[in-house]
């Protein structure tokens, strides 16, 4: 893994929640989500970029939080929006339960 510009101290999350119950913007709207992801800084659920409000990417940019990780089921998978670079950051653990998707999957 390459992480020389990684902004690795972003990371706060390391456990992953029990549970969720959807992202968090859409649950305020009523709108409807494909897939989570949770900022490894704050803990705040968002849905991805195939979502119509892609809420993820929203809070990474307006808050500076760079790093999310995937909630889906049997993905490890985090993304550092400022590097542009997928990894997997092994401190990360834990599965959550999520909810099926409003929108399919």
């Amino acid at each position: 893994m390459v992480a020389a510009s990684l902004k690795i101290n972003h990371v706060r999350i390391t456990e992953l929640p029990e549970a969720v119950d959807g992202c968090e913007d859409c649950l305020a709207t009523g709108d409807g989500w494909l897939h989570l992801r949770i900022c490894l800084e704050c803990g705040k659920v968002g849905c991805c970029d195939d979502s119509p409000n892609r809420h993820a990417t929203a809070h990474a940019r307006a808050s500076g939080h760079p790093v999310i990780r995937s909630l889906e089921p049997g993905e490890v998978w985090s993304w550092c929006f400022e590097d542009e670079l997928l990894m997997r950051i092994p401190e990360v653990h834990g599965q959550t339960r999520i909810p099926p998707s409003p929108l399919g999957s």
